[in-house]
């Protein structure tokens, strides 16, 4: 039996991945994520909503942040690589991020990512990641963490076009393994009411920006 786990995400995804991020500008795989990461990432999500640890999510960063749950209601934790199954996840995002530079040329720098817990009920309505006048989040990515997700739990991601904020074109079910990818400036997505707790890590690869002659920091 090998001593080393298995990769944290698919490496067929990788290539998959990027030929959908140039024809389509989003990316959709099933079973992408390990299991047993996924798992221990889960409880780990978990105990911090049981330690009262985790944050309500706002709109917008900085000085312009609001909480409006009437938009957004999940509530979040910035990765910092202080367990082991974050080091795997984010050391797998590192190789993601190669492979988009080495491939589309995208000059990625960064990456960064939270757990995001939403309650039973919560939503977040249809929205673009990149901020207005900031475009440094250049390609987000969602993990998804929750072990056998019911049909009817609710909760699903829906991804629409492009070039039709109207025109639904997918729509993800926050199973375990699950992972999307997608253009930050121009697919627009929102979160649907869950019917149970929902358990994910969005996260984005950045691009060196600044504003006003400051570079604009992570999160």
């Amino acid at each position: 039996m090998s001593a080393f786990p298995p990769p944290a995400l698919a490496p067929e995804a990788l290539p998959q991945l990027i030929d959908a991020l140039v024809e389509q500008g989003w990316y959709l795989g099933t079973e992408v994520l390990d299991g047993d990461l996924c798992a221990e990432l889960h409880s780990e999500l978990q105990t911090l909503a049981d330690h009262d640890v985790l944050e309500a999510a706002g709109i917008g960063r900085g000085r312009e942040l609001q909480l409006r749950r009437d938009i957004r209601g999940d509530a979040i934790h910035w990765l910092d690589r202080k367990s082991l199954a974050q080091r795997r996840y984010l050391n797998a995002m590192e190789d993601v991020q190669q492979a988009l530079n080495q491939a589309l040329f995208l000059g990625l720098f960064e990456y960064e990512a939270h757990f995001a817990h939403y309650p039973t009920g919560a939503f977040y309505r249809k929205h673009l990641d990149s901020f207005r006048g900031r475009a440094n989040r250049v390609v987000s990515t969602v993990g998804y963490l929750n072990p056998d997700w019911p049909s009817d739990g609710g909760g699903e991601m829906v991804i629409y076009a492009p070039d039709n904020p109207a025109c639904e074109v997918a729509r993800v079910r926050p199973a375990a393994g699950t992972f999307v990818c997608f253009l930050a400036d121009s697919v627009p997505h929102e979160v649907l009411p869950t019917r149970l707790p929902r358990a994910s890590i969005a996260g984005w690869f950045r691009r060196n920006a600044s504003l006003g002659g400051l570079v604009d920091p992570a999160h």
